[in-house]
């Protein structure tokens, strides 16, 4: 039996706009609605092997696209028609195709493959490869039509031989809550399925019921520090035996985050240091700054100093801050934390060595730390 090679897409979400990122919000939205291309580019490399795309749902940020969008998007699938590369796409929850002035509605005559608008699960398309038959079954969430008072069971499955695959923008078991299509995982499986694509979830998550693997690629490209993307396409390949599932990296601006202990810094100049040495002129970066300063910095004059050695830096201050002439006036205090002052207050003035005043002290701005927060 021959396998059918898939990019798995879901979650693209075109046309999203980024908020307050230094002045290059426009030039990050151009730059993120590249993304199909550089999957387009990936099916079109030669010797990538993939036969055919999967697009799960919210290719677009909203259900009416910037028209110049929708048309770039367009000329980049028919690249794929050109090459006679397969493609089902799914309308998500955020690119619905419910309402009249939906994209899909609009275009629908001039979208290349299959463009899924049917309100329950049907099977949408069969393809052969190598003498196998590979049947596609999917859905369009549609407004009053589509029956989501309670997760989908029921899923249809052809009698003819070959492999059968769901193509879904939903989430299994309720999962995700609102907005989203709620389909029964154990009813997936019931069907028969060998292998389910999903979208809306935009984690990477792998889920096997009996013998059907449910596959959520999750979002390639990030859009905030809570969505950071994957950084990686799916490509999954099914056929005889268990699907096999290819991460493929993706040349894509990262987002990280990055706790940094301030606690036992003397000066902003050392706290400078320590930003310095995570810098990167191509990532998105929040730095979250946590410990107990011995000084008060100039957070925003900071950030302001070092924003140009980032893509985009962000500084969180999660600190407290406590000096010594403080600390000793709350060393007379009748409580726990008094208490446990004196002792340490005593051990710092008596450390003979460097290094041991230095431990003496992180613990002490530590400990009073954790008291503090716990009275509060």
């Amino acid at each position: 039996m021959s396998r059918l090679r898939c990019l798995h897409l879901a979650d693209l979400h075109l046309g999203w706009r980024p908020r307050e990122l230094s002045g290059r919000e426009e030039e990050r939205r151009r730059e993120r609605d590249g993304l199909l291309k550089k999957a387009v580019d990936l099916v079109l490399t030669p010797n990538s092997g993939i036969q055919m795309v999967l697009m799960v749902g919210d290719l677009f940020e909203t259900h009416r696209p910037e028209i110049g969008l929708v048309d770039s998007v367009l000329q980049e699938l028919r690249r794929l028609e050109k090459a006679n590369i397969p493609l089902i796409t799914v309308p998500g929850n955020h690119d619905e195709v419910t309402y009249n002035d939906s994209v899909y509605r609009q275009r629908r005559a001039e979208w290349p493959g299959v463009l899924v608008t049917n309100p329950m699960p049907e099977k949408v398309k069969t393809i052969t490869l190598g003498g196998t038959a590979y049947h596609f079954y999917s859905l369009a969430y549609t407004g009053g039509l589509t029956r989501v008072t309670e997760p989908l069971r029921e899923f249809p499955r052809v009698s003819e031989a070959g492999v059968h695959m769901g193509v879904f923008h939903g989430s299994l078991d309720w999962e995700a809550g609102e907005r989203s299509l709620p389909l029964s995982s154990q009813g997936l499986a019931q069907a028969g399925y060998d292998y389910v694509a999903l979208g809306h979830i935009h984690q990477y998550r792998e889920k096997v019921v009996g013998q059907t693997l449910m596959l959520y690629p999750g979002v390639v490209e990030g859009k905030s520090f809570s969505d950071p993307g994957e950084g990686f396409f799916t490509v999954a390949e099914i056929g005889e035996g268990f699907p096999e599932i290819k991460k493929i990296p993706a040349r894509v601006r990262a987002y990280q985050q990055v706790k940094l202990d301030v606690t036992g810094m003397d000066e902003e100049a050392d706290l400078e240091k320590e930003i310095e040495k995570r810098a990167d002129p191509e990532a998105i970066v929040e730095i979250r700054l946590q410990g107990v300063f011995s000084f008060l910095p100039n957070v925003p004059n900071l950030t302001a100093r070092m924003k140009q050695q980032f893509y985009h830096l962000e500084l969180k201050d999660d600190t407290d801050f406590f000096n010594l002439e403080l600390l000793r006036g709350w060393a007379t205090e009748p409580t726990l934390r008094g208490s446990f002052l004196r002792r340490m207050l005593n051990r710092l003035e008596t450390a003979g060595e460097e290094k041991e005043r230095k431990i003496a002290y992180l613990a002490l701005l530590k400990g009073v730390s954790a008291l503090t927060k716990g009275e509060r």
